[in-house]
This record gives structure tokens, C-alpha cells and sequence, in this order.
């Protein structure tokens, strides 16, 4: 975290004004490593639950549910969310390969932080 002085105030007011420029080629803040990153996931997960309607039925429910909730694990920012991010694609990549066995269970959740 860093501190700053009362003059933050009028240069977040600033960007605010901006926010119609979020997503589009002029936002300045869409080109860094964490929002490509981001919009990747996004894609990802759209693929994700597509494969999994494929095969979707009564059996591998719970386990499909349970894919498609990995993402609200990733939390935070900066390393924080790298942390999550790396323990979410760990847990994510388990519960494909259980899935695609044709492995049926109870839901198990992640515990929250």
C-alpha cells in the first residue's frame, strides 16, 4: 500500500470522467499484463461452461456446478490475486479431469478467505 497526499482526490476524479473509455482501444489501462489477463480469463471460462453443456446431465451436475464456480475464488489484486488466481486453475484442472472421467460426487467448495 502507499500513501498519498490530498491531491489523489482531483486526479481520481480525473480518470473517473474517463470511465466511458474502459474496453475500448483507448483505455489506458487495458493494455497491462493484469487486464489482458483478465479478458482472458473471461474467454476461458465462456469455453469452460460451452464443453461442459456439451456433456451436461444429471450424473456430472454437482461436478459442473463446481467447475463453473472456480472463478469466484479469484480474488484481490496485485500478487494477491496471482495467488488465488494459480490456486483456482490448480483446482480448476482437477475438477475437469474428474469431470471428463466421468466421475460423479457431492459438491465440495473451496473454503473462502
Amino acid at each position: 500500500k502507499q500513501e498519498f497526499g490530498p491531491w489523489i482526490r482531483q486526479v481520481m476524479g480525473l480518470l473517473a470522467k474517463f470511465r466511458f473509455l474502459r474496453g475500448t482501444a483507448f483505455d489506458p489501462f487495458g493494455r497491462t499484463q493484469e487486464r489482458k489477463t483478465e479478458r482472458k480469463l473471461i474467454e476461458d471460462y465462456k469455453a469452460t461452461v460451452a464443453s461442459l453443456l456439451d456433456t451436461l446431465g444429471t450424473p456430472n451436475l454437482a461436478l459442473a456446478v463446481e467447475i463453473a464456480e472456480v472463478p469466484e475464488h479469484i480474488r484481490g489484486y496485485g500478487h494477491v490475486k496471482e495467488r488465488h488466481l494459480a490456486e483456482a486453475k490448480a483446482r480448476q484442472a482437477t475438477l475437469v479431469d474428474a469431470y471428463r472421467a466421468g466421475k460423479s460426487r457431492a459438491p465440495v467448495y473451496m473454503a473462502a478467505e
